[in-house]
């Protein structure tokens, strides 16, 4: 996993947004793409889809992480540097204590360390799906175009049993909603989007149309609950992903259309 300090990433990040992507570098003919600085409610992408319903209305169908954010946000601005593992960290990251800091007894995530910020989806379907492994289980024999919807929390890990415990956000065995969503982190920033990941570029763009929910301030969350999520969980997941490059030219991205 490649750790790059905000500083030293500060200037790549500075002449990457600076320069502006031409037609010939972007995607065409693609709907909107994800991810996206939330803080920024511009888009002109032309091509428009339903927005999903609430998640009351669809079925959990997985659960992954990336490490580092893949969106920037309000609480979450300081570049993490090129690479896979590149996106954004938690405003926070840099005020943490030894305590916090200190590793955990055990590390169930394969990579993960006090002080990593990580980017969690939950992925909703329209499909009559259970939870299940990769985007995959979001679909079925039967349903096989369904509307999708992520919501989205930033967390920045420390080793704090006081800070949230992931649990609190697990899905029950078979169950088609987890116990809880995160709340407190501010309202959510709703836009049409796709799907992610270190796969797809401006210029290798997703066709998947992905409703997005993305709340716009971290939370910290203890790493010892992540780390047992990790080691046994619905979704065969246990390590964080990597992030897609942020999505800056407005004619892949639709206009910000909820939260404020």
């Amino acid at each position: 996993m490649q750790r790059t300090s905000a500083t030293g990433a500060a200037g790549f990040l500075f002449a990457f947004l600076s320069a502006s992507a031409t037609a010939e570098e972007t995607c065409k003919h693609f709907g909107p793409q994800a991810p996206r600085d939330i803080s920024v409610r511009d888009g002109t992408n032309p091509r428009k889809f339903a927005l999903a319903g609430p998640v009351s209305e669809m079925n959990l169908c997985n659960i992954h992480f990336h490490v580092n954010a893949e969106h920037k946000g309000p609480g979450f601005a300081l570049p993490a540097g090129p690479g896979e593992h590149g996106g954004f960290k938690c405003n926070d990251s840099e005020r943490l204590t030894p305590a916090e800091l200190a590793a955990p007894a055990q590390s169930g995530c394969h990579g993960l360390e006090p002080g990593d910020t990580v980017e969690v989806h939950w992925v909703y379907s329209s499909c009559d799906v259970k939870p299940g492994k990769g985007l995959g289980a979001c679909s079925s024999p039967s349903c096989a175009n369904p509307s999708l919807r992520v919501e989205a929390q930033v967390f920045l890990v420390v080793n704090d049993g006081n800070a949230l415990d992931f649990a609190r956000f697990d899905a029950a065995p078979g169950a088609t909603q987890p116990a809880s969503l995160p709340r407190g982190t501010g309202r959510p920033r709703i836009y049409r989007g796709s799907t992610t990941g270190p796969s797809y570029t401006q210029s290798t763009c997703s066709p998947l149309q992905v409703t997005w929910s993305v709340r716009p301030r971290c939370a910290r969350l203890d790493i010892n609950s992540l780390g047992k999520w990790c080691a046994y969980n619905a979704f065969e997941e246990n390590h964080g992903h990597g992030v897609r490059q942020l999505v800056t030219s407005t004619d892949l991205l639709d206009r910000v259309v909820g939260g404020r």
